[in-house]
């Protein structure tokens, strides 16, 4: 069972790193080589990207848009919830259960696909034995 809030904020940090077309400063062939900036959390692969990209346009299609952007908000634009619900003018628990509700939707299109990451190593929860 993976992860999925870790999942999407590797993903958060691709799609961040990944949108829009720029000059790259860099000459072709180096990118990568020097350092780029600093983030909690690493970003997914390229590949992995896309899969989940593919989840999240699917909750796009099927549910409500709303979701998609509490995704992005707290995910790809570093927005806590607490900062969600005031800029929307509702509960933090609102925002919460929204946002469990866009998770579990993106998780379960990924395990109705099953779709392998090459996340899934560092994103699995551990499971503890509970010892009797």
């Amino acid at each position: 069972m993976r992860d999925i809030q870790l999942v999407l904020a590797r993903y958060g940090v691709w799609a961040r790193d990944n949108s829009g077309v720029s000059w790259s400063p860099i000459a072709a062939g180096f990118k990568g080589l020097l350092p780029t900036e600093s983030s909690k959390v690493e970003s997914c692969c390229d590949d992995d990207g896309l899969i989940v990209d593919a989840a999240v346009g699917r909750l796009a299609a099927v549910r409500k848009p709303e979701e998609v952007t509490l995704i992005m908000l707290h995910y790809r634009f570093g927005l806590s919830k607490r900062e969600i619900a005031r800029m929307r003018k509702v509960s933090e628990g609102l925002i919460r259960q929204q946002l469990q509700v866009a998770e579990g939707f993106v998780d379960g299109c990924l395990a109705m696909t099953g779709a392998v990451l090459e996340m899934d190593a560092y994103t699995q929860k551990i499971r503890v034995a509970k010892v009797a």
